[in-house]
């Protein structure tokens, strides 16, 4: 499967910005869809995740401004974030699964490429 973002961007502190996750595969409709990020030197880590019937899970750091959805008929995933902050900063992937706990990078199978999100105060 063939994950490619986009959405990805320069911005201020307070904006807004949301990403897209397109998924090459004619069964993306059974994927679970996870998003983490990674800040330069530190680890990648989870920040929201869908599965396949529309379950949400979110990261304290991120619940009630980000929103993770999915779009089946297009093979695509979303993640809306508002109220952006510069500890957002990070380089942001997003992943595709057959199931397990969302939260954790080995759940998944397979992952895009990145797409960099840079937020200045």
């Amino acid at each position: 499967v063939q994950l490619v973002e986009s959405g990805g961007g320069s911005v201020h502190t307070g904006d807004s910005l949301r990403l897209s996750c397109v998924a090459h595969t004619d069964t993306f409709d059974s994927y679970g869809m996870g998003w983490f990020r990674q800040a330069p030197g530190k680890e990648r880590k989870f920040v929201a995740a869908i599965n396949w019937n529309g379950r949400t899970t979110y990261d304290d750091t991120v619940k009630g401004r980000f929103t993770v959805s999915r779009d089946n008929g297009k093979n695509t995933g979303f993640l809306q974030m508002n109220a952006l902050r510069p500890e957002d900063t990070a380089i942001y992937y997003c992943a595709v699964s057959t199931g397990g706990d969302p939260r954790y990078r080995t759940t998944y199978d397979y992952w895009g490429q990145g797409t960099q999100v840079t937020v200045s105060s």
